[in-house]
């Protein structure tokens, strides 16, 4: 009877601390909402179930164009945190993100980090506008250099270790562990490149930039400055493909491959799809990486 009380005791004292110490027992995960899903991803590998998170950008949408769901924009009301990455629809429904829950602490995952900008190399006038376009002019997927990850997914331990301090060492392992995958990530693709002598590859949209600075590439983009190219664009771009001896154009599932398969026809070349937006982050990055070197030895 004696060692039964002890018990009886001992569990009764463990629920009282469960339910007075912030963090324990049944208490319920931060409520998170990103702009895009990779960084979904991180949340998730850095809070594990401390954490229940929301992409605003919906799978097999473009951040370029998206407008949230009016059912995202109620569930803000009850959102703890907003994690942004600079993406062209943030730009547009900021005041209506802020407005739908005040009291929301805004994080950037991009802080810290120099912007490249689109477009600085030139582009060609008088073309239509396919709605892309970044006005800030700053290059937003930063997610797809491993090494910038890195830096990202600090700030948003940082930011979930602010609002929950109690699961803070939980918050500070996860993200070791998740800098340590980046790291052999990035190594892994080092290698992959080392040997590529052709380095520059044709895609539609411009969004793999830090990728391609990350590793030596050169990405040549069809669009520019959110302009799919008119008739004497298109030619230019055809006659350069061919000099650089381009058999692959990269698209984004997101968005129409019509400019791109005209230049894969014109050049005997195949259209290939790349997802920058993939929430599978690792092994997307192999097969990009994968389908890069196997075009640059075409």
């Amino acid at each position: 009877m004696l060692c039964y009380n002890i018990i009886k005791t001992m569990r009764n004292l463990t629920l009282i601390i469960m339910l007075l110490v912030p963090g324990l027992g049944n208490a319920e995960p931060l409520r998170v909402f990103v702009s895009v899903l990779p960084l979904k991803t991180f949340v998730e590998k850095i809070g594990g179930n401390h954490v229940a998170v929301h992409a605003m950008v919906r799978s097999g949408y473009s951040p370029h164009t998206y407008a949230p769901t009016p059912r995202q924009i109620t569930a803000l009301a009850n959102t703890d945190l907003y994690i942004t990455t600079g993406v062209t629809f943030e730009k547009a429904w900021v005041k209506r993100i802020r407005a739908a829950n005040p009291g929301m602490r805004t994080v950037e995952a991009d802080a810290g980090i120099d912007m490249r900008l689109i477009g600085k190399h030139g582009h060609f006038h008088g073309e239509r506008s396919s709605g892309h376009q970044d006005v800030s002019g700053h290059d937003p997927h930063i997610w797809t250099s491993p090494p910038l990850a890195k830096q990202m997914v600090r700030n948003i331990r940082d930011a979930l270790s602010a609002l929950d301090p109690a699961n803070s060492p939980v918050y500070a392992r996860n993200t070791d562990a998740l800098v340590s995958e980046l790291g052999r990530l990035d190594q892994d693709l080092r290698d992959q490149f080392k040997n590529l002598a052709n380095r520059k590859f044709m895609v539609f949209h411009p969004a793999w930039g830090y990728f391609a600075d990350t590793y030596g590439l050169i990405q040549i983009p069809i669009e520019k400055e959110g302009k799919e190219p008119g008739a004497r664009a298109l030619t230019l771009l055809i006659g350069q493909a061919k000099r650089e001896h381009v058999k692959v154009i990269f698209v984004q599932p997101q968005f129409d491959r019509k400019s791109a398969t005209q230049v894969a026809r014109a050049i005997n070349g195949r259209v290939v799809a790349i997802d920058p937006l993939s929430p599978d982050y690792e092994n997307n990055l192999r097969r990009v990486a994968k389908l890069i070197v196997e075009a640059g030895h075409l």
